[in-house]
């Protein structure tokens, strides 16, 4: 057939490859052609010396489970110890977790993707901060939803709690409902973490608009074990949104595992009432078998037994403890190196990249690979991986971006 759009039911967009894995495969590419790369683009945790960080401890326990039982399917709606397990890891042992309800999904992209297309009609927004990862906007416009932001920062480079609850407003107005996407803590692409003072602004502006309408908050953990405690206050101020919200965490071992390629996520939804509960459980669990019937099981058994068991849990978390110092000292570097040149940025506090505003990102970005220096263009800002950025390379990096700047 000459013409291929003919076989299509849509169109195919501009660009159609993810950029992100686009800029990674050219600083592959120039690398292997003898170039002096600073590949600064893909979000996987990368030793000094380029080899993936993986925890001994997983891979040890891949090797262990049962081939068998791992063979067959899992449950449509994931296997149970699993979603327990993910569940206590997101919300802890206490009343958010009681008053949930979680299905296994193919990392925490399958679970953005269920809350997406469940709980906005087609044609209506989710609404994310301006500085979000790029995929949201791919998996809204595929579902036939699409995406409006806020701004992320005020003047001082803190959370723009006022733009929050004004953009919340206007998507009650505007379409009688709101779901709102906060990848926080350990923002991808800026590292920010909202503080106690924050979150709660965020629990007003919810409370407020679910007086009008049903608001849906999605609280994109993707980062949260490389966040330290701070990664964990935000369930009390969550916990006060209950009233007037569903609330729905996207959980994956992607990262916090170490297991990109396993794809095993948990999308776990917490409602005061149960009769919400009970119906979102049904829904999700029908989705799941509309979409991709069911997920990876070998990956379902070995994370819930990791978490499951006291001496495993604890041999995984001092582990994550070595690869969090591991990135802390690229942080510490990046920091020092930009104080050092005078570029501005909003503070880090876990998670795997840092973001610096600029006027036009695409331009910033270009003039960083003239320099052999890779780096994400967003919206407003340019995207840097320290996750995949060696200690060595921090310098060299912040060097080039300041001179970018200029």
């Amino acid at each position: 057939m000459s013409d291929p759009h003919r076989v299509l039911a849509r169109d195919v967009p501009p660009g159609a490859d993810d950029p992100i894995f686009a800029l990674n495969a050219e600083a592959r590419r120039r690398a292997a052609a003898g170039e002096s790369i600073v590949n600064a683009t893909l979000g996987a945790l990368i030793h000094d010396d380029g080899r993936l960080a993986v925890l001994p401890s997983v891979v040890e326990a891949l090797r262990e489970a049962p081939v068998e039982r791992a063979a067959g399917y899992a449950p449509i709606a994931g296997d149970p110890t699993f979603l327990r397990q993910a569940t206590l890891d997101a919300l802890g042992d206490g009343a958010l977790a009681g008053a949930a309800t979680a299905v296994a999904t193919p990392g925490g992209s399958g679970a953005l993707h269920l809350a997406v297309s469940n709980f906005l009609a087609p044609g209506q927004h989710l609404l994310t901060s301006r500085h979000y990862w790029g995929p949201y906007e791919t998996m809204a416009t595929h579902a036939g939803r699409a995406v409006r932001t806020f701004e992320t920062f005020d003047d001082r480079l803190r959370f723009d709690a006022a733009a929050f609850g004004a953009a919340l407003a206007r998507s009650i107005d505007e379409q009688g409902r709101a779901l709102v996407v906060l990848n926080f803590p350990c923002h991808n692409p800026t590292g920010y973490s909202l503080d106690d003072e924050e979150w709660r602004a965020v629990a007003d502006a919810v409370r407020e608009a679910g007086r009008r309408a049903p608001v849906t908050v999605v609280i994109d953990l993707a980062y949260a074990a490389f966040g330290g405690a701070r990664a964990r206050s935000w369930r009390a101020p969550v916990a006060s949104m209950l009233d007037r919200a569903v609330v729905l965490v996207a959980w994956t071992a992607s990262k916090a595992f170490t297991q990109y390629g396993a794809r095993v996520g948990a999308l776990i939804a917490v409602a005061e009432d149960a009769a919400t509960r009970e119906a979102v459980a049904a829904l999700l669990s029908v989705a799941c078998r509309g979409t991709w019937s069911n997920c990876n099981h070998l990956g379902q058994l070995v994370v819930g037994e990791l978490l499951a068991d006291p001496t495993k849990r604890a041999r995984t978390e001092e582990e994550r403890t070595e690869l969090v110092d591991l990135l802390d000292a690229r942080v510490a570097a990046f920091r020092d190196a930009a104080a050092a040149r005078g570029v501005r940025h909003p503070r880090y506090e876990g998670g795997f990249f840092v973001a610096v505003p600029c006027a036009d990102g695409a331009r910033t970005a270009a003039r960083m690979r003239d320099d052999g220096v890779f780096v994400v263009p967003i919206d407003g800002a340019v995207r840097i991986a320290l996750c995949s950025t060696a200690v060595a390379d921090v310098d060299r990096l912040v060097e080039s971006l300041a001179g970018a700047l200029e």
